[in-house]
């Protein structure tokens, strides 16, 4: 009984503490996401008050967040958005990848950390933060601007990409020998296709089956079909987060539609559970001696991500101001970099503080680069050509509106993203 009192005492304290640092984060303008961290680290292991009593559930309940997130951004997209951005995209994301995974690989090869590791940090340095930068562009009045679908592809082309990586990365971490995690990528592969298959050609008939008009019916018919997929996906090594996002690539029209209503507030809590559990989970003792190398790589991957905006919204044709603008947009880390990390912390515990304190920097550093780069490089230029700069504004066709397809829609039109007004760029 007194284990019980316990757990209720401490997980009610963490959730209203969740729910205090949430709103504080809000008020200054701020993602929740190093806050969660910071709290997680200050009730740790080698933290203020560590927790006891709640740890084990704290645990699955960050598992479940994982699902959530995944399950979240399947539902974001339909079957046929996601293969005409990877027709479109794919230059895009090549050059994402190159120039944002090399430098995680190769600092963990530096380090010391084996392959494993390599393939660990290079996810937690490859993939943006969407929520952050949803938020971001939102917060900044950027959402008619002719950028926007070029970050919006970028963001989709990395979440599509997550469904090859964690198995692969599964696979390295689980010890499985080159034929083993051959086989666990195709695998992946093969049930990314089937998926993909089913749902261009029989979407509605898989949606009808899920579907309901009772909400309590639908939430748990979705949620019950998420876990039972995430546990066989993770039984065959593929990994519990890509069953989760296959099977919202799977649901669309209204049922997507209903369950991302009911499942957004179960994912906003079970993600800043998993956020805690992660701080939860790293000695902030850990975290002094690697602030240097995470600081370092966060300069680099800022330049890198910087680039790869650049490089996407000239291949879309964007002027100069929009393409710095995209370039900057990208910069944010966040609930991803922390999940790859979480998944490998097991098998290098060492991956844990450096993809803390490099996320920490990142998701503040993150919406300062896509407000400021764009002028910044704008007064350079301005000086270099004698006052004949690019300027600050939008200017010209860069600030009209553009028709968004259904994700970008959906990702600019959730009910935290109610934009705030102001915003530089359309002065």
């Amino acid at each position: 009984m007194h284990d019980t009192t316990a757990l209720l005492v401490e997980l009610g304290a963490v959730i209203l503490g969740l729910g205090l640092v949430g709103r504080i984060a809000g008020r200054i303008g701020l993602s929740p996401i190093p806050l969660y961290l910071l709290a997680g680290l200050a009730f740790g292991h080698g933290g203020l008050i560590p927790l006891k009593a709640s740890e084990e559930f704290t645990m699955v309940g960050a598992e479940i967040g994982v699902i959530l997130l995944l399950l979240l951004l399947g539902l974001e997209y339909s079957a046929s958005e996601l293969v005409t951005s990877l027709k479109t995209q794919y230059p895009s994301g090549v050059v994402d990848f190159v120039l944002n995974a090399t430098p995680g690989a190769v600092a963990a090869l530096i380090l010391g950390w084996g392959p494993a590791g390599a393939v660990a940090l290079a996810g937690v340095t490859w993939i943006s933060s969407s929520g952050v930068i949803a938020k971001v562009m939102t917060d900044l009045g950027r959402l008619g601007n002719r950028e926007t679908p070029v970050v919006l592809g970028v963001l989709v082309m990395e979440d599509l990409a997550m469904a090859v990586y964690l198995p692969l990365l599964t696979a390295m971490l689980a010890g499985v020998s080159l034929a083993g995690g051959s086989l666990a990528l195709v695998i992946a592969l093969g049930a990314v296709g089937l998926v993909l298959y089913l749902a261009l050609r029989h979407g509605r008939l898989i949606s009808r089956a899920v579907s309901s008009d009772n909400p309590e019916m639908l939430l748990l018919v979705v949620l019950g079909l998420t876990v039972l997929v995430a546990g066989v996906a993770q039984q065959l090594q593929v990994s519990a987060a890509v069953g989760a996002f296959l099977v919202g690539i799977a649901l669309s029209g209204e049922v997507a539609e209903g369950a991302r209503k009911l499942l957004t507030p179960l994912r906003d809590l079970f993600a800043a559970v998993f956020f805690v559990f992660f701080g939860l989970s790293t000695n902030p003792a850990d975290i002094p001696p690697v602030l240097l190398p995470a600081a370092l790589l966060a300069i680099v991957t800022t330049l890198t991500k910087i680039a790869t905006g650049w490089y996407a919204a000239r291949r879309a044709g964007i002027g100069s101001r929009g393409r710095w603008r995209a370039g900057g947009t990208l910069v944010a880390r966040g609930e991803f970099s922390i999940v790859i990390a979480g998944l490998a912390v097991a098998t290098e515990p060492r991956i844990g503080p450096v993809a803390t304190a490099y996320v920490l920097i990142l998701v503040i550093i993150g919406p300062l680069t896509a407000r400021w780069t764009q002028p910044v490089v704008a007064r350079i230029e301005a000086r270099r050509g004698g006052g004949k700069g690019t300027g600050t504004g939008t200017g010209g066709m860069e600030k009209e509106p553009v028709a968004k397809s259904a994700p970008e829609r959906r990702l600019l039109s959730q009910d935290d993203l109610t934009p705030e007004p102001a915003g530089e760029t359309r002065e």
